[in-house]
């Protein structure tokens, strides 16, 4: 009964396709966090490290179209926190999932993984950082997969201009000095996974890594909920070498 009212008052939807009395539908979550995670890198161009290094391995569960644009908006910017039981196991699965490929890489201390933090401003407006809870997700995963994780919050980002309607240079420039050190990470920690919503040019996780590496930390991967197609392209798996999605293909062997 007290649900029932609830709905009456704030009514709830599939942010997807807006199907009325579910937080979300099977086809729409299926869309979203039903397939297996795949290399995702090869479509962002601010990824390339221009020193003869293959590109860091970004995982995705989904191209960032359409339903599933939609659904991570709500999550992220309308106030969907109940969307987190839909994408955190998702990535808890992806993670474990992926664990074996990065094991070669993760000898010795646990792999920190660093969620992306958002802005000030974005996260006054939502009242939390939901990228955290994703990054606890990723690192539960990624020790259920044999390859022992902690979620660390690394970061932290100075105010600046939002990184929505930038193109890749702007959003580079934009984020050259807004991520700096939270505080200096643990010398038993040396190498990282980063976590972040959506890879886009892959300007922000660059820059992530470049504040974390100059820190003497080695970035060995990413996961994101979804990667958004390049410009003329609606799926962005067409862009990237479907080998990828089963090899670290990475300079680590």
């Amino acid at each position: 009964m007290l649900t029932a009212l609830a709905r009456l008052v704030v009514p709830v939807a599939c942010p997807g396709c807006g199907r009325q009395d579910v937080r979300w539908c099977d086809p729409c979550a299926r869309t979203a966090v039903g397939g297996a995670p795949w290399r995702a890198e090869g479509g962002a161009p601010r990824l390339d490290r221009c020193d003869g290094r293959a590109p860091l391995p970004v995982w995705a569960l989904a191209d960032g179209t359409d339903d599933v644009r939609a659904i991570v908006v709500a999550w992220k910017d309308h106030g969907r926190a109940d969307l987190d039981g839909l994408f955190r196991p998702a990535l808890t699965r992806a993670a474990a999932r992926t664990a074996p490929r990065l094991a070669a890489v993760a000898t010795g201390a646990p792999l920190a993984v660093v969620p992306v933090p958002s802005s000030p401003g974005a996260r006054w407006r939502r009242g939390r950082e939901p990228v955290r809870s994703l990054a606890a997700a990723v690192a539960r995963g990624l020790t259920v997969g044999g390859v022992r994780a902690v979620p660390v919050a690394a970061l932290r980002r100075r105010p600046s201009r939002d990184q929505v309607g930038l193109g890749a240079r702007e959003r580079g420039r934009n984020l050259a000095s807004a991520l700096v050190l939270r505080e200096r990470p643990s010398r038993a920690i040396r190498r990282c996974v980063l976590v972040d919503d959506v890879l886009t040019t892959g300007a922000t996780l660059a820059a992530a890594e470049e504040v974390l590496e100059r820190a003497g930390r080695a970035v060995v991967g990413a996961f994101v909920l979804a990667a958004t197609p390049p410009p003329g392209s609606s799926d962005r798996r067409a862009t990237t070498d479907p080998r990828q999605q089963f090899t670290l293909g990475s300079p680590w062997g």
